[in-house]
């Protein structure tokens, strides 16, 4: 992505402003000044500063990182990893819920059922996807999936970005709680393997109902929390401004959440995080999501329940 089209945090400024230099010395280069060899210099800083400052993230930028706007959605990884993709629509019970994608398609060549939050990349789109909060339609249609692919055999894959479920009025009198806990069982009760990424945000029940799977991945600045930092000061400090602080105390980075168990393991992203390069980030998930799915190719329906199961009663018992 061209830097003058990037977004930039807070915490990247000193970063911003060695690209700005950068493209004003290509527009003076592009006028005929022989400044090739300050360019590359520039860019080389620019490019050990990103490095180093991403060597070093608290827990709070990196939930900023996991926010990204320009990070690879779940539609991105669908394009990229999934042939013949065909999405399926509706819980046969109230209506359509876009903020929860599902669907069937192939990976490298296999069947496999794909579910997953989009959050939507413009208004329209975010508008569209309700910023990939889904409401109890989404998850059931969630369960009617995993029924489908449970009955014919296909794995499951689950790609997790949310900030949690849709908390509105009309969300609550169809039973929010009650489809969660509904899509949970039915994800513990697979008897097919199921393979989980959290690409952004892992946000409360939102984010377990399609996540209670054999193995969990989860991007090196993703973040998985049952409940969101600025939540968690509302409640604790009843001072929303402390978010920083809540983000440190939650213990919700990928590795801390590997030291605990929670997950089975870290996808590495560029410096910079998955935006800088989503060609790269989504090519070394799809890796990631194939060896998951080969170590549990031979378990059978039983073994595969029972592995899953106790992965779950095993969490924080012990420090890996």
């Amino acid at each position: 992505m061209p830097d003058h089209m990037r977004s930039y945090l807070d915490f990247e400024k000193p970063v911003a402003e060695l690209d700005a230099k950068v493209e004003e010395l290509r527009a003076l280069a592009a006028g005929g000044s022989d400044i090739g060899e300050e360019i590359s210099s520039i860019e080389e800083k620019s490019a050990q500063a990103l490095k180093d400052l991403y060597a070093s993230l608290t827990p709070w930028q990196k939930t900023q990182v996991a926010r990204h706007p320009q990070r690879p959605h779940c539609i991105d990884y669908i394009d990229a990893l999934i042939t013949e993709f065909t999405p399926l629509a509706g819980d046969r019970k109230f209506g359509e819920d876009a903020a929860l994608m599902g669907g069937f398609g192939r990976f490298r060549g296999e069947s496999i059922c794909v579910l997953g939050q989009e959050k939507g990349a413009t208004t329209e789109t975010r508008l569209k996807h309700h910023f990939g909060m889904a409401r109890p339609e989404g998850y059931r249609k969630a369960v009617r999936l995993m029924e489908m692919a449970d009955r014919f055999g296909l794995p499951v894959l689950s790609l997790v970005d949310t900030a949690g479920a849709y908390p509105g009025i009309g969300a609550e009198e169809r039973g929010q709680a009650e489809a969660i806990a509904r899509s949970t069982d039915a994800c513990l009760s697979l008897g097919v393997p199921n393979v989980a990424v959290i690409i952004g945000e892992g946000g409360s029940g939102g984010a377990i109902a399609i996540a209670t799977a054999n193995r969990v991945l989860m991007l090196e600045h993703a973040i998985y929390s049952v409940i969101s930092p600025e939540a968690a000061s509302s409640i604790l400090w009843r001072d929303g401004t402390k978010a920083q602080e809540a983000a440190t105390s939650m213990k919700i980075t990928a590795q801390d959440l590997a030291r605990f168990g929670v997950i089975d393991s870290i996808l590495k992203e560029p410096p910079g995080g998955a935006h800088r390069d989503p060609a790269a980030v989504i090519a070394t998930t799809g890796d990631a999501i194939a060896q998951a799915l080969n170590d549990l190719r031979n378990l059978d329906r039983d073994m595969i329940r029972k592995a899953r199961r106790q992965k779950f009663l095993d969490i924080g018992r012990k420090l890996v």
